[in-house]
């Protein structure tokens, strides 16, 4: 058993005792930083559409899952804040604003003109890991409305945990590869 898992274990049984005792759920999110510290990267197109992110079907739960040693993937007694698709589709459709400048929103569009392009992302990796960090990997396509060709990248993102690994600094880390993964769409496929 790594130093990760042990001290994720005795948090999570303390954040469940606490839970209990006070009868309120204990949530986690990642922080919004007031200002994205992100690269600016020019894009091709003036209105982008974020669809709705698919995550595999574990990560569609509430509690935050943690990858072991063996490659097991269980669930902690952490619960995200909000569902983690829409978390994920809102922080990138936020990021790729900041990052490119344009407009940008997640999907339904809401504006009355259509997007020149939509973003899909596709999950297949999306925990924490005993090593840790937190790990986001999948494809990513890019479709455009009319100009520009059609593009599917694939991705592989580890964002460190700091500090002593517990559910805060795992959302924390969540929110860091979800940056990471926007910079490498705007780089990657609206150029």
């Amino acid at each position: 058993m790594t130093k990760f898992s042990l001290t994720l274990a005795p948090l999570a049984f303390s954040m469940l005792a606490l839970g209990a005792c006070s009868g309120v759920e204990q949530r986690f999110d990642a922080p919004v930083a007031a200002e994205i510290k992100a690269e600016r990267v020019s894009s091709r197109y003036a209105r982008i559409e974020v669809a709705a992110v698919t995550l595999p079907t574990y990560a569609q739960a509430e509690e935050i899952h943690v990858r072991d040693a063996s490659g097991a993937i269980t669930p902690t007694d952490a619960l995200w804040a909000d569902e983690p698709g829409r978390a994920v589709t809102l922080q990138i459709a936020r990021e790729l604003d900041a990052i490119t400048g344009r407009l940008v929103a997640p999907e339904p569009w809401p504006f009355r003109d259509i997007p020149d392009v939509k973003v899909d992302v596709r999950v297949q990796d999306f925990y924490a890991t005993e090593t840790g960090a937190f790990r986001i990997s999948g494809q990513v396509f890019v479709a455009p409305e009319e100009q520009g060709p059609d593009r599917a990248k694939r991705f592989e993102i580890e964002a460190l945990i700091t500090g002593e690994p517990g559910p805060a600094q795992i959302a924390a880390a969540r929110a860091e590869a979800v940056a990471q993964l926007s910079v490498f769409i705007a780089k990657n496929g609206l150029r």
